[in-house]
C-alpha cells in the first residue's frame, strides 16, 4: 500500500508523479513523532483539529492552552489538557476510537508539522491520542503573525454561538478578506486538518452557500485533495484575527482541474468549489490576538479574486 491511501494515490497518478511521490512519501511519512516535532507541539499556545461527527462531515476546530498544554509521552502519543471551546462541534466528535488530525502551525516562525491518529483516552482533564502518521511541511502561503493574550488563556467561552444555515453578510465579508485558511477532510478512517494561505480574497465568495478555493503549487502530497478523492466533504474554518471570532463550516466539496476558474487566478494549478451544509460562529471564542507582521512571498506571487488589501503590491 505504501504511504499514500488510494485517493492520494489517485491524485498522483492524474499527474504523472505516483512513482516519485511513492518514493519521497516512504523517506517523510513516519509512523512516529521525531524529537523535533515532540519539542514544537510542546512550545504552541494553540493547534488545528480535524475530527468528524456522526454523519462523517469534516470539522476544523482549535484548540487554545499555555504552552505545554500538549505533551508527548512517548513518540506514539500525543496528549491535550485542553478540551474543546464550549459549542465547537469537536466537543461532540472527542470520543475513544475518534480519528483526529492535528496541525501544529507557529505563525512566528512559519513553521508546521501534522499529526494523524485515533482517541485512545477521554475525560475532564484532556485525552490522548494513539499517533499513526506524522510529517512535517514546508512554510509556503503562511503569513507571519506574533501572538499576544487579549486576556487570560483559561478563558475560553465564546461570547455567543450562532447557528448558519447560509454565509450571512458578516461571513461573506470575513471570507473575502482573509488570507489563512484551515481545511478539515477525512477518508478511509483518517482524519486530517491543513492550511491554506494566500493573498486576502484568496477564497472566493459564490454565493451565500458556496466558495470557490485555489490550489496553489505545494508539496504534491496532496492529503487534503486525495481525501476528497475519496470522500468530497470538507471542514473549513475562518479565523478573525483582530475580533478573535471563528467561523467554522462543513459541506460537500466538487473538484475543479480546468476551465476558466482555474485560469483566472495566477497560480493556481486547480481548485475545489465548497457547498455549504452546516456552519457556526463562535464569538470572540478565542483569549489570543495575532498581530499581522509580513507576507508569505509565496503568497504574494500568487493571485485573489479580490483587489490588493493593504501592504500587498
Amino acid at each position: 500500500m505504501g504511504a499514500f491511501h488510494a485517493g492520494e494515490r489517485a491524485m498522483h497518478e492524474r499527474l504523472g508523479i505516483a512513482q516519485r511521490m511513492g518514493e519521497i512519501g516512504s523517506r517523510v511519512i513516519r509512523d512516529h513523532m521525531p524529537d523535533q516535532h515532540r519539542q514544537f507541539y510542546a512550545q504552541l499556545p494553540f493547534v488545528l483539529v480535524g475530527s468528524v461527527d456522526a454523519a462523517l462531515r469534516p470539522w476544523a476546530s482549535l484548540l487554545v492552552g499555555q504552552p505545554g498544554f500538549l505533551g508527548t509521552p512517548d513518540a506514539l502519543h500525543l496528549a491535550s489538557t485542553a478540551l474543546p471551546l464550549p459549542g465547537d462541534p469537536l466537543a461532540r466528535n472527542l470520543a475513544p476510537g475518534a480519528a483526529l488530525g492535528l496541525l501544529g502551525i507557529e505563525l512566528p516562525t512559519r513553521r508546521r508539522n501534522r499529526v494523524n491518529g485515533h482517541v485512545a483516552h477521554v475525560d475532564c482533564s484532556g485525552w490522548l491520542l494513539d499517533v499513526e502518521e506524522t510529517t512535517g511541511n514546508c512554510p509556503q502561503y503562511i503569513q507571519q503573525r506574533e501572538l499576544t493574550w487579549r486576556r487570560a488563556p483559561a478563558d475560553l467561552n465564546p461570547r455567543a454561538v450562532q447557528p448558519l444555515t447560509a454565509l450571512d453578510t458578516e461571513a461573506q465579508a470575513l471570507i473575502t478578506g482573509a488570507d489563512t485558511l484551515f481545511v478539515a477532510s477525512h477518508a478511509h478512517g483518517r482524519s486530517d486538518v491543513s492550511h491554506r494561505g494566500g493573498r486576502a480574497g484568496f477564497v472566493r465568495v459564490d454565493g451565500p452557500r458556496r466558495l470557490l478555493v485555489p490550489d496553489f503549487s505545494g508539496n504534491q502530497f496532496f492529503m487534503t485533495l486525495g481525501n476528497f478523492v475519496s470522500h468530497p466533504r470538507a471542514g473549513l474554518l475562518f479565523i478573525d484575527f483582530e475580533r478573535g471570532d471563528l467561523l467554522s463550516l462543513t459541506g460537500r466539496v466538487e473538484l475543479v482541474f480546468d476551465g476558466p476558474d482555474v485560469e483566472r487566478l495566477d497560480g493556481a494549478e486547480r481548485a475545489w468549489r465548497f457547498m455549504l451544509d452546516e456552519g457556526l460562529r463562535l464569538r470572540d471564542a478565542l483569549p489570543l490576538g495575532f498581530d499581522f507582521k509580513s507576507w508569505s512571498p509565496r503568497s504574494l506571487a500568487a493571485g485573489s479574486w479580490t483587489t490588493a488589501a493593504p501592504g500587498q503590491p
